[in-house]
């Protein structure tokens, strides 16, 4: 066979499902090949769709989403989607290639990605985003660089890696026997877990065994693990309040009793206080970023004063921002469960003060009959659909700060955010490849800046027979940016002309509805859940609410606010 169909049968063993991409160069061969495989491939308009796409769904399944396509827009528009991937720890897998002319390569043909003089270099365009990427030259370097590729996908922290394909690496007929030989999918892409050390581990019970004041702060790692049941059993066991980062957000169902919403400069101020209180941290697979941290303000994590245990499959993040007491390195389900199987305790504290905390999920505004809509109460309509079998996606900007502060999600893996790299127009595509990977009802929440930048994905989403509902948060101007302006009038490029958004829906086969009021916002949410089409609704919400100085948490403040 040829290289190109020992490739597709190795994709075939590695259990893959399906490939977003689109054709050109010489993963042509590769596309021709897919049809007569169980592979289904997904071709939405462009390839930075498609990476959002593959991105998601490694999120989504733990396994690695397939990215395909020519070199030099895999290396641009594609890098959006791979960029995310390795802020967001998501198992990802780019499969492109240079664009090689052969004897004409070193004499700078039309969009030679090989590195040769007068040619891009897409080798350094993607090593500065993947964790490792691998350029084979023969066909037996291909099938191996493809197993080693879906290898360090997943191994220690999940990210993006690439294979770029090369001239008769992908076009020769595929060999026999090699030396050195390629062994099978199953036997080179094994991984193991790793677990923390023992004296850690007590360490960290003893810490936690005598706290009077427990909080675990739960970030994206815990998605990333799957470690879900982990973290309600270690949280219950010691009696702890359970807050999350941004991209944390549904490791805990929000309403459990022991959760206290999200940390950050503009998450709850309920969650935030409830850190600060805490006598004893446990951090789970969270970076600690600048937003989470509030810009690291002096009153609210104090090391001097409490606890930090952190634990993080990557020895690099524990102790990172602030230094730790406890470090427990290895995967979070490994974690969680020596801890849980280790000690407990009991407190009075936890289940109160986050009884409290949750207050910060509502404000008068998210009952208001208003129209425009406010965007509170828009959230609390979207509420109202989301249950255990729902998955809401959101994009960057205002919008996302408006879900995570009112949309109290009721079980874990119900919501996924834009927010390795934060990139506009990701809920959109991230929303169509949740509603392929899964039989949920899915909801992606974007503002119409973000919509408009992907919105060719809701035909993505017709074509390939999956129904998610779009809602589009529409204040026609790039929202976040036009309210953190200084002074009226101060930044150019914010304004947008309004675009009937149900108008697009319809050309693109989907249903469009117009939502002004909350009501209609309602019953267009509850019409669009049962559809066999995909739905966009056009809600026009008071473009007056300012997010920032509504959200902003008064630890973030403490420190001037406004450093994004």
């Amino acid at each position: 066979m040829d290289t190109s169909e020992r490739l597709v049968e190795s994709l075939e063993r590695l259990g893959v499902e399906r490939v977003f991409g689109y054709p050109g160069g010489r993963v042509i061969e590769l596309f021709d090949d897919i049809p007569e495989s169980t592979i289904e491939l997904v071709r939405p308009r462009d390839e930075r769709e498609a990476s959002v796409m593959a991105e998601m769904h490694g999120r989504l399944t733990g396994t690695p989403g397939v990215l395909a396509g020519q070199g030099p827009w895999i290396g641009s528009l594609g890098l959006i989607g791979q960029m995310e991937a390795r802020l967001a720890s998501s198992p990802m897998v780019a499969i492109t290639e240079a664009s090689e002319r052969g004897n004409y390569s070193t004499i700078a043909p039309y969009q030679q990605s090989r590195g040769d003089y007068g040619g891009l270099e897409l080798p350094k365009i993607l090593d500065a985003v993947t964790k490792e990427h691998w350029f084979p030259r023969t066909p037996t370097e291909t099938i191996r660089s493809l197993q080693l590729a879906f290898k360090h996908a997943v191994a220690g922290r999940p990210g993006p890696t690439a294979v770029i394909l090369d001239g008769n690496a992908i076009t020769e007929e595929y060999p026999e026997d090699v030396l050195p030989p390629v062994w099978d999918e199953e036997t080179q892409t094994r991984t193991w877990k790793a677990a923390p050390t023992a004296r850690d581990v007590a360490a960290a019970v003893d810490a936690l065994e005598a706290a009077e004041r427990p909080v675990i702060i739960s970030g994206n790692g815990v998605h990333a693990s799957g470690a879900y049941d982990e973290l309600q059993a270690t949280a219950e066991a010691y009696d702890a309040a359970v807050v999350t980062s941004y991209l944390g957000k549904s490791t805990f169902p929000e309403t459990h009793r022991l959760a206290g919403g999200v940390i950050g400069s503009f998450g709850h101020e309920g969650a935030n206080q409830l850190v600060s209180e805490a006598d004893v941290l446990l951090v789970v697979g969270c970076r600690m970023n600048p937003m989470d941290t509030n810009w690291q303000a002096p009153d609210f994590i104090r090391p001097d004063e409490q606890t930090i245990i952190h634990a993080d499959i990557d020895p690099r993040n524990a102790g990172w921002v602030y230094p730790a007491d406890v470090g427990l390195i290895g995967d979070a389900a490994e974690s969680l469960r020596e801890l849980t199987a280790s000690g407990g305790n009991d407190n009075d504290w936890a289940a109160d003060r986050a009884q409290t905390a949750r207050e910060s999920f509502y404000a008068p505004e998210c009952d208001s009959d208003a129209a425009p809509i406010l965007p509170q109460r828009a959230v609390k309509e979207i509420e109202r659909v989301v249950d255990e079998d729902t998955i809401v996606t959101a994009d960057s900007g205002n919008n996302r700060f408006w879900l995570l502060n009112y949309l109290q999600v009721p079980a874990v893996q119900t919501y996924y955010g834009s927010g390795g790299v934060g990139g506009m127009g990701w809920a959109t595509p991230a929303a169509v490849s949740a509603a392929l990977a899964t039989d949920k009802h899915v909801i992606g929440v974007a503002g119409d800046g973000g919509f408009a930048m992907t919105m060719t994905s809701v035909e993505t989403a017709v074509e390939h027979g999956v129904a998610p509902t779009f809602v589009v948060l529409n204040d026609t101007s790039l929202g976040m940016v036009r309210q953190m302006q200084h002074g009226p009038d101060d930044i150019a490029g914010v304004e947008f002309h309004d675009t009937d958004f149900t108008r697009v829906a319809e050309a693109f086969g989907a249903e469009g509805i117009r939502a002004e009021t909350p009501g209609e916002l309602g019953d267009a949410l509850a019409e669009a859940k049962g559809a066999d089409v995909p739905t966009v609704i056009d809600v026009r919400i008071d473009r007056e609410q300012d997010m920032a100085e509504t959200l902003q948490s008064s630890f973030y403040a403490s420190v001037g606010g406004l450093h994004e």
